[in-house]
């Protein structure tokens, strides 16, 4: 199995700032998995749509470097332009190697009512934290099952208000009335 350098860049959005009078934008965040240097085509994924920019430069603690892996927390520079496309919650990305989604199915486990699990019925509305995007989605039960409840789980299907950068095997949270509910995985992608 690759480990987290061999596998495809990757690096959830944490924090914008527009840098040079607007000449360029600077996405911080934790890279996830991966390499990315300077030069290098980067994809931003999630929400409204996917827009490919060229990585103008990569920062650490504020001083400039080549290239970042897997587990360093940067800033990537890109154009100006990029401004208006990214946002918390995005991903940058190896072009294509993930896509933005809205509908799948997840395996989902209620914590305990001590710990703030409460009942889910088909139809509810959650909200979902995956990667450092939170987005509100409906779920909804398998056939015979009317409730779920706490330290209970279930497989259901999951409707996002927003596209997001979702890939299976992919672990997030959730919370239900205002409450953390509980944590999942997504099982698999529906197309």
């Amino acid at each position: 199995m690759a480990n987290a350098v061999d596998k495809p860049f990757l690096m959830p959005v944490e924090e914008v700032f527009s840098l040079h009078q607007g000449r360029l934008v600077m996405m911080t965040g934790r890279i996830e998995r991966g390499s990315v240097r300077q030069g290098d085509a980067v994809e931003i994924v999630g929400f409204d749509g996917n827009v490919t920019h060229i990585v103008a430069g990569i920062e650490q603690s504020r001083v400039p470097i080549e290239a970042a892996t897997a587990e360093m927390n940067v800033g990537v520079l890109l154009p100006g332009s990029a401004m208006g496309a990214v946002s918390r919650g995005r991903v940058l990305t190896k072009p294509g190697s993930i896509s933005a989604q809205v509908d799948f199915t997840a395996d989902i486990t209620l914590l305990s009512e001590e710990q703030g699990g409460v009942e889910v019925v088909s139809g509810d509305h959650l909200v979902f934290h995956t990667r450092t995007a939170a987005v509100l989605g409906t779920v909804t039960l398998p056939k015979g099952v009317d409730v779920v409840r706490p330290l209970h789980g279930a497989e259901v299907a999951v409707v996002l208000e927003e596209a997001v950068a979702l890939e299976e095997g992919q672990s997030f949270a959730f919370r239900h009335l205002g409450r953390a509910a509980g944590s999942s995985t997504v099982i698999s992608l529906l197309r």
